[in-house]
């Protein structure tokens, strides 16, 4: 007899479980009245929930650890648990910053070999073809934290620095999930992970790294071969390594093949020729010190803020410290004045213009050919937009209107 699944959440990941063919109950906060959707499937307030009369639980991602739903269910897995015995060779990628970037690679890698991508991205792991032969996931901290049964059969973990930091109640609690993947992996199979976790316990071979030299000098690789650059080079070079490991060849042109989605470094040019770039993709402060590296050489205007989800940016300030003469920063979003007080604090140029528009205005009037004009916020966009890339299409739509 099939388990009727109680979903917490109407959204992508348990929609998909039911439509997979899965018997779901929906319980979400947003609903005030109960109601069957298009698909026959009973969608209830949260409040109507009846651990008693629960079989199962799989959250949406997002739903915090102290959610009422959460804290009553007492069969809770996530869809990686549910589908952990049908989940065939499978490649987790998981990080703060780059995970979408690096699984596409990846992909892009394997897709001769029948690899899809999906998870965090893309489909979700209910829809994906089960007979594929891999899988390459995106993995977020929010689905390992419910996920105890499903495990890797490699790991790649990108660099981790603080976010979602409320959700998970601690930078250590945020660390403990990311890495939580370790414990549940068997000898014979690999792990690509950051040297300052080289102690924590895994049956998994471990490759060790600070950097993409580091992996190259590990895999064989020539850096000079690679066409990609800043922080797009080291999901390069773990992209190629998974290709080496699964089958021991060294591929420069396909890696270079690989075409970057928007809104990671996206490079617009206005009417006089001068260089604008799309980073809206940069929800946090470790990505935008990503763009930074990658463009170190040139003055720079960069437009900063947003929701900052109360993050330490003391980090960013002290990078932009280096720039100080060649930077000037323009002020957006929620966050406005916190960077406001920081920039004076660390003495660096700057402009409030507290919306998008008035910031790109106010480059135009100071842009040159030589400089280079940066839309990388370090914070989530949901204070002024419907996303990041509504954030981003709106400053390229700007630019290109310029006169």
């Amino acid at each position: 007899m099939q388990r009727i699944i109680s979903c917490f959440g109407y959204g992508k990941t348990t929609k998909a479980i039911a439509q997979a063919g899965n018997t779901c109950i929906f319980y979400d906060d947003k609903v005030t009245q109960p109601f069957i959707d298009a698909a026959g499937n009973k969608v209830l307030p949260s409040h109507l929930f009846d651990a008693a009369r629960s079989q199962l639980e799989i959250p949406s991602p997002g739903i915090a650890p102290t959610h009422p739903l959460i804290l009553q269910a007492k069969h809770l897995m996530s869809d990686y648990d549910f589908y952990a015995e049908t989940m065939p060779f499978s490649i987790w990628v998981s990080g703060t910053n780059g995970k979408t970037t690096t699984t596409q690679m990846i992909e892009h890698m394997l897709a001769s070999r029948g690899a899809l991508s999906g998870g965090n991205i893309g489909t979700p792991v209910a829809l994906l073809d089960g007979d594929a032969p891999i899988w390459v996931l995106e993995t977020s901290s929010f689905t390992l934290h419910y996920t105890h049964r499903a495990q890797p059969n490699i790991y790649v973990l990108l660099p981790i620095t603080p976010d979602h930091i409320g959700w998970h109640g601690s930078m250590q609690a945020y660390e403990h999930d990311k890495l939580k993947p370790l414990q549940q992996m068997r000898e014979g199979e690999a792990v690509i992970l950051p040297r300052c976790y080289s102690d924590y316990p895994t049956a998994g071979f471990k490759i060790l790294y600070d950097n993409e030299h580091d992996l190259a000098e590990y895999f064989g690789f020539d850096l000079k071969k690679i066409a990609f650059n800043g922080v797009f080079l080291l999901d390069a070079v773990i992209a190629m390594g998974i290709d080496t490991i699964l089958y021991n060849q060294i591929d420069y042109d396909k890696i270079n093949r690989f075409i970057m989605d928007a809104h990671r470094q996206e490079c617009v040019y206005d009417a006089k020729k001068r260089l604008w770039v799309n980073d809206s993709k940069a929800t946090n402060v470790d990505a935008t010190l990503g763009a930074l590296r990658s463009f170190n050489n040139r003055p720079l205007h960069l437009i900063v803020g947003g929701d900052d989800k109360g993050v330490d940016l003391t980090p960013l300030f002290e990078t932009l410290r280096v720039f100080a003469s060649d930077i000037t920063l323009y002020l957006i979003g929620a966050n406005a004045r916190r960077l406001e007080q920081l920039a004076r604090q660390y003495d660096i140029a700057h402009i409030t213009c507290n919306v998008l528009d008035t910031a790109i205005d106010n480059i135009a009037q100071r842009h040159t050919t030589e400089s280079v004009a940066l839309l990388s916020p370090a914070a989530a966009s949901l204070d002024q937009f419907d996303s990041y890339v509504a954030r981003g299409d709106a400053f390229k739509a700007h630019v290109k209107a310029l006169s």
